[in-house]
């Protein structure tokens, strides 16, 4: 059972460095990061309690959420790609224009 805590704590410190990220980091690429760095948190989390629960499925929801994660970061990745090209940035602060 100590390894789940071991796991666990590895999880917490991910998701920690990721909610920092998004909250401090104003780049949009650095900010895509993070959030794949809180995804991957929620995913190990998921494979640990798989191992430890029989029959919990969490394997099963970590390949899931790992191909989701892959389709948000082809998204992200091209509307960094618009943005670079209106703005020739991708500072946040100059996406403000964006709004409805």
């Amino acid at each position: 059972m100590s390894e789940l805590i071991d796991f666990t704590l590895v999880s917490v410190a991910l998701l920690g460095i990721g909610i920092y990220g998004l909250a401090v980091k104003r780049n949009f690429i650095r900010m895509l990061f993070a959030i794949e760095i809180i995804i991957n948190a929620a995913n190990l989390n998921l494979v640990a309690f798989g191992r430890f629960l029989p029959h919990s499925g969490g394997q099963t929801l970590a390949l899931f959420s790992i191909a989701i994660a892959a389709a948000e970061v082809a998204v992200g990745l091209s509307l960094i790609i618009v943005a670079y090209r209106m703005y020739h940035n991708v500072d946040i602060a100059d996406f403000r224009s964006l709004k409805g």
